[in-house]
């Protein structure tokens, strides 16, 4: 793997950053995610957003479905819009071709900014693909997105979705990815390096289900964290990005949790290590659909 360099002091790190999409911009590996960021304290989110760009992690992750985290973005990102690569998404049911540009449009009011640097579509749903697709690319020719993306998208659903848009047009593909659940290993990833997709790894701690101190998979996890120094989270987080399509937008509550995560670009596991860790969390046989949450 290849991590960004110890920095004398962690304000100063420069995190690992890796081309996202084919031809698309450099971009923090450790970015910020934002569910339920709304539902906290709002003066700590704020911080907490505020410390992880501070820290490298200019990669921030948000949705019209979280609620408000769209207004404690803007507050985040006030006079630091250019720092940052932001990212949204718009629901299946708004993705028609005149609702993307509505809810589009929505967003970035929302967040107090002229342009998205992607916007994704949040699930499939029923409207044709051809439709959200024609969106993204009128949004993109009038300057409101940079580039598009797709989120909980299985390998035959990127295919179609390729064959409606051609090479290069698919900047990501957002999907559920932790250590107990690796079913994007089996074609989902795959495919993205084929292609030249990112792959943005969603709820990377699990669902508040991040393995005990007291399971076996977890005294794992804490004893390699201790050889480096580090936490548990920084060893999951470096496992998950051990390649270089794969990026992670862990969720911060604290500014200590934002400095926390951005810390595993400093954490480089050796290949024993990785092998372990592979071992204790089994990726297990390929499901017939997609996790998602």
């Amino acid at each position: 793997m290849r991590f960004g360099t110890t920095a004398p002091n962690l304000c100063e790190a420069l995190l690992k950053k890796q081309n996202f999409g084919l031809s698309g911009p450099h971009v923090s590996v450790i970015g910020q995610g934002t569910w339920y960021i709304d539902r906290g304290d709002r003066k700590r989110a704020v911080a907490a957003l505020r410390r992880g760009i501070d820290v490298g992690m200019t990669h921030i992750d948000t949705a019209e479905m979280y609620g408000d985290a769209e207004l404690v973005i803007a507050d985040a990102i006030a006079g630091r819009r250019d720092e940052t690569f932001l990212v949204s998404k718009v629901l299946p049911s708004n993705a028609s071709r005149r609702g993307t540009i509505t809810a589009c449009e929505r967003s970035l009011k929302r967040l107090k900014t002229d342009r998205l640097d992607c916007y994704l579509l949040h699930w499939r749903g029923s409207y044709p693909l051809a439709e959200t697709v024609a969106a993204f690319e009128e949004l993109a020719g009038a300057g409101k997105i940079r580039s598009w993306g797709v989120s909980n998208f299985d390998a035959d659903d990127l295919e179609e979705m390729l064959a409606l848009a051609g090479e290069g047009r698919i900047a990501c593909n957002q999907v559920l990815y932790h250590l107990g659940e690796r079913a994007i290993e089996h074609a989902v990833i795959p495919w993205c390096e084929a292609h030249g997709v990112a792959v943005v790894a969603y709820s990377p701690f699990g669902h508040d289900d991040f393995p005990s101190l007291r399971s076996k998979a977890g005294e794992l996890l804490q004893s390699i964290a201790e050889a480096h120094g580090g936490s548990s989270r920084q060893v999951a987080l470096s496992f998950l990005t051990r390649v270089p399509s794969v990026f992670a937008i862990p969720k911060a509550s604290t500014p200590e949790h934002a400095a926390d995560n951005a810390a595993a670009g400093e954490l480089t596991l050796s290949e024993s290590e990785i092998a372990e860790l592979d071992k204790a969390f089994p990726r297990g046989p390929r499901p017939p659909s997609l996790p998602m949450l």
